[in-house]
């Protein structure tokens, strides 16, 4: 591992921890100038994406961080629970066993992530991933989501009514 002080590529390894499940955290140790700085590994499987048009392109993370970080714009959630959701679309896609998964796939697991993690995120990333080209097909969608957390609010206040 070269040393990101003075380029050397002599570097040793003080201390090996599990980040979490599929991420290594090593501190090290530049043999040259003395510094210390913390690298992270990961497993990197050849995951090939199936584009709308046909083509095939190896799977980035940083295309569906881009697309994630985009839609949250201005809104009040960290960069830790952006990285934290798209870790976790990560996964769920490389365990699908498939060493190809099309566009399509990713953009409905980044939708249900958005849904979950904030409304106003998921609508501005399906009024691009759904290319609503009218004022109708966002209403349409607003709707949809109004009606399932309508439905979701009376089904927790006859839970409550029961107790």
């Amino acid at each position: 591992m070269q040393c990101p002080f003075c380029a050397n590529p002599d570097t040793k390894v003080t201390e090996t921890r599990e980040a979490d499940e599929e991420v290594t955290r090593r501190r090290r140790e530049c043999l040259r100038c003395e510094k210390r700085f913390t690298t992270y590994e990961r497993v990197e499987l050849n995951l090939m994406v199936i584009k709308k048009n046909g083509s095939r392109t190896a799977f980035d993370r940083t295309k569906v961080k881009n697309g994630f970080v985009k839609a949250c714009e201005k809104r009040p959630i960290s960069q830790e629970r952006i990285e934290q959701a798209v870790d976790e679309i990560e996964t769920k896609l490389r365990n699908k066993g498939k060493s190809e998964i099309s566009s399509h796939d990713i953009g409905e697991e980044v939708m249900k992530s958005l849904k979950r993690l904030d409304q106003v995120a998921y609508v501005r990333f399906a009024s691009v991933y759904r290319e609503f080209t009218d004022l109708s097909s966002f209403q349409n969608e607003l709707k949809s989501l109004m009606v399932k957390k309508n439905s979701g609010q009376k089904n927790g206040k006859r839970r409550r009514e029961r107790s």
